[in-house]
């Protein structure tokens, strides 16, 4: 069984009540654990954290990247899933509120995309099958707020998904500013009657 398909079976969530909550909580500290600390985390601080021991963190996630695995797809599951909680707002804010949960991301998934790197390919099924996922999520957001006027239509989601990206990656910035140039950014994609 290759790793991918490990992972998508741990992924399945464990049916006991006790198990799963378990299993929400490492994720939980896991995600909070390498915002804060990327790749020098440990397992150990991970199930401290989560308030469980060692052996139940490997009951569900047997190896260091099966539990990187599933959090990076949780993350991603969960960013998707909320574009729709945005469907029935304005055209721009549900788009730009979307960015902003977008954003919160990138600072997580920068330490899980750099370690499971490590492990797999830049085209692995895990990140393929991700990027497909965001894509399907924003996609539509974008398209309703150009047909409402409200966002160029010069720009596709690639174009708008690589910014963001690319701002998020500055290291150098104090977080703030970074938050700023993104909202320059995001703004620039506003339709006006000059463009």
């Amino acid at each position: 069984m290759s790793a991918t398909e490990a992972t998508t079976e741990l992924l399945t969530r464990p049916k006991r009540a006790d198990a799963r909550r378990n299993y929400e909580k490492v994720l939980a500290a896991a995600r909070e654990a390498f915002a804060e600390g990327g790749e020098a985390t440990s397992l150990e601080e991970i199930a401290r954290r989560a308030g469980v021991g060692i052996g139940t963190l490997y009951r569900h996630f047997p190896s260091r990247q099966a539990l990187l695995e599933a959090l990076y797809v949780n993350e991603v599951d969960e960013l998707s899933r909320s574009a729709h909680e945005l469907d029935e707002a304005d055209p721009w804010e549900a788009l730009n509120g979307w960015f902003e949960r977008l954003i919160a991301y990138l600072a997580t998934k920068r330490a899980l995309a750099a370690e499971l790197t490590n492990y797999l390919d830049p085209d692995a099924p895990v990140f393929q099958s991700c990027r497909a996922s965001l894509f399907a999520a924003g996609e539509p957001l974008l398209r309703r707020a150009q047909e409402a006027g409200m966002v160029r239509g010069d720009v596709d989601f690639s174009d708008v998904l690589h910014m963001v990206a690319g701002i998020s990656k500055n290291t150098a910035s104090d977080p703030k500013q970074i938050e700023r140039i993104l909202r320059v950014a995001l703004d620039g994609l506003r339709y006006s009657a000059g463009s």
